[in-house]
């Protein structure tokens, strides 16, 4: 159970979020309130209040944020997206939610019928969604996309595109420290200072050694953040003045290290792979590989839903590097085609929440499949609607840039877009075995939204946005009364 210290600091971020913007200029704000809560805010802690999402480490900074702006804008915030498709895959991630909740309004019943009683003994039950719930869910939907339409808005010019890159290394040399201290002694820091343990801590022994985990929800959370730390110092490196090159490849090479300390077999292979890309790889090649990894990504769920995916070839090739890794993937595949006929159930707009799309022992209500991938998440909660407007959502701004860059000249784009694309483009790739969706996520694929659609409309600087004379009149003293940007 989560101590008094981590209720506290859910209760004082959104504090945290109003310092960072009266001391930092607004691009650089957005990012580090909601990659800082992410990074820092203690796991699994929740307030559970009547009528409204759970507020967590995701939810408690978005809100903050969102709000921040809100009252503190003189300009109104414009972040609905420009193209029709962006608008209907927006809205369709949330207001599916209200078919969901609708459809799923009786209970599942755990029963037992003995052979010599006529009797049906009710074990346990789920129970139904009802119309309370969909303000909730509703409302989870949105606070869910605030970093993706905030970035959109705000992080879409070339400052704001470096601004990302830079907070995820800087984020990444941060995390080091007690990332470092976990794979030498274990991963206790959760415990000491929020006085649980997240996860399973069978789960972060490996090869003899620690993998370490943090503030995360699981160890191959923060290797998957490692790899996207690697990519954006790659690219910082690249893109950078030459006399701090040298200092840039040893922050690249100290990452790397750590990447490897942190013993994820598919982050390894995606930080091997593409940190050479985003070191020497044309940005038009970089953006286009991106895109590949968006249509696997869309593509692959399916692909499995009809059935044509080798699983068994591609067992046999991982069994030829790990057995344990074959087993692993063996493991989800099977989970992952229990779940598939569980869903097919419902396939519209999915089983809802509170565990209903699990399969379960008919009697006693055991769980007896866990989900892995992100999608077959999405896809046994919210059906097939909801899994394509998010994965729709996510893949939409990479598709974008892949058609831009495809009949435009790819030198008018900003050198930093490329790489995010990467970014985004792997953890794509990610979801497909591990339910790595973050806040990080959905604001790096709303800066490359922003972008863009600015490269379509042929913006190529953004407006300033003032602020209101609050609590910032400290931080336009401090700069000369200069509003942020």
């Amino acid at each position: 159970m989560p101590n008094g210290f981590a209720y506290l600091m859910l209760l004082i971020w959104p504090l945290v979020c109003l310092w960072l913007f009266r001391k930092m200029p607004l691009q650089r704000a957005l990012i580090w309130s909601i990659l800082g809560g992410y990074l820092f805010l203690p796991p699994l802690a929740e307030f559970n209040l009547p009528l409204v999402p759970s507020m967590d480490k995701v939810s408690i900074p978005n809100l903050s944020v969102v709000l921040i702006l809100m009252f503190s804008l003189k300009e109104k915030l414009h972040i609905w997206p420009q193209g029709w498709i962006g608008r209907v895959l927006v809205a369709g991630l949330v207001l599916s939610a209200i078919p969901t909740v609708m459809t799923n309004r009786d209970p599942i019943l755990f029963e037992v019928l003995r052979d010599a009683d006529p009797i049906i003994f009710l074990v346990d039950q789920l129970p139904g969604q009802s119309v309370r719930d969909v303000g909730a869910v509703v409302l989870s939907q949105v606070l869910t996309l605030v970093p993706f339409l905030l970035a959109r808005q705000y992080l879409a010019d070339e400052k704001g595109l470096h601004e990302v890159l830079l907070a995820f290394m800087v984020g990444g040399l941060i995390y080091s420290i007690p990332s470092l201290f976990e794979i030498q002694f274990s991963p206790v820091t959760n415990i000491w200072i929020y006085g649980f343990f997240q996860h399973s801590f069978e789960q972060m022994i490996r090869d003899g050694g620690y993998r370490p985990i943090v503030f995360l929800p699981h160890g191959l959370w923060l290797a998957i953040f490692v790899v996207t730390s690697l990519i954006a110092a790659a690219a910082l490196v690249r893109n950078g003045p030459a006399e701090k090159r040298f200092k840039g490849y040893l922050i690249v090479g100290y990452l790397a290290v750590l990447l490897v300390l942190c013993k994820s077999l598919a982050s390894f292979a995606y930080g091997v792979a593409l940190t050479p890309v985003a070191l020497f790889i044309p940005s038009r090649w970089q953006i286009r590989l991106a895109v590949f990894f968006a249509v696997v990504a869309v593509g692959y769920p399916m692909l499995r839903n009809l059935d044509v995916v080798p699983t068994e070839a591609i067992l046999a090739q991982a069994a030829e590097i790990s057995d344990e890794r074959a087993q692993s993937l063996a493991y989800r595949f099977n989970n992952e085609d229990q779940l598939l006929v569980r869903a097919a159930e419902k396939p519209a707009f999915g089983w809802g929440g509170w565990g209903r799309s699990l399969v379960r022992h008919s009697e006693t209500g055991d769980i007896l499949t866990v989900p892995d991938g992100r999608w077959i998440i999405v896809f046994g909660t919210f059906g097939w609607v909801g899994y394509i407007c998010e994965f729709g959502l996510l893949a939409l701004p990479l598709l974008m840039m892949g058609l831009y860059v495809s009949r435009r000249r790819p030198q008018t784009i900003s050198p930093f877009v490329a790489p995010l694309c990467l970014i985004l483009g792997v953890t794509l790739m990610d979801m497909l075995l591990n339910a790595t969706l973050t806040p990080l996520t959905w604001l790096t694929a709303g800066a490359i939204m922003g972008h863009a659609e600015k490269l379509f409309a042929g913006v190529s600087h953004p407006p300033r946005y003032q602020m209101r004379d609050t609590v910032f009149d400290k931080t336009r003293q401090n700069q000369g009364k200069r509003t942020v940007l």
